[in-house]
């Protein structure tokens, strides 16, 4: 899910950008990260405004490659997430402890206590606020789960 400056293994991810007043991190467009649909958005992997820090929804798919992993395993999903968030996160200038928000979607709930095992390894001492929601389908069959989150940097953090 992430646009590249060129195609093929050893992709590379778009600079951020700012847009808005607001730095786009990982910017790229659907019709190159969903080409089976006709789509043509602009969008971002995460945004930093102000000190707070916005994370797409994060699913089994490695942010480089656009490969999907842990495919039927909703635990090896949910790790490759929550190993996105953090990378989005370094990235924007943030840290996991910085967490304040995340919203876990699962599209069955016998699916609950693998992703959030795995979510609470990642956040062990955080204690971020979350939401749960079970919903019907994400945007490919192989996608068990998404996960996305809110950070806030402390000022004193602030360069």
């Amino acid at each position: 899910m992430t646009s590249t400056t060129s195609t093929g293994e050893g992709r590379r991810p778009h600079p951020p950008i700012v847009a808005g007043g607001h730095t786009r991190i990982r910017p790229f467009n659907t019709r190159d990260t969903y080409p089976e649909q006709n789509l043509d958005n602009d969008l971002c992997q995460a945004v930093v405004a102000g000190n707070t820090v916005y994370v797409r929804g994060q699913i089994g798919q490695d942010l480089d490659t656009s490969e999907s992993v842990g495919i039927g395993d909703a635990g090896a999903q949910a790790e490759q997430a929550m190993a996105n968030i953090k990378t989005l996160l370094e990235e924007a200038g943030s840290r996991m402890e910085h967490l304040v928000k995340l919203t876990i979607y699962l599209i069955d709930p016998r699916y609950r206590e693998a992703v959030y095992r795995t979510v609470g390894r990642w956040t062990k001492g955080v204690h971020p606020i979350s939401t749960g929601l079970v919903i019907s389908a994400l945007a490919r069959p192989e996608w068990l789960c998404e996960i996305d989150a809110i950070a806030v940097i402390p000022e004193e953090d602030l360069a």
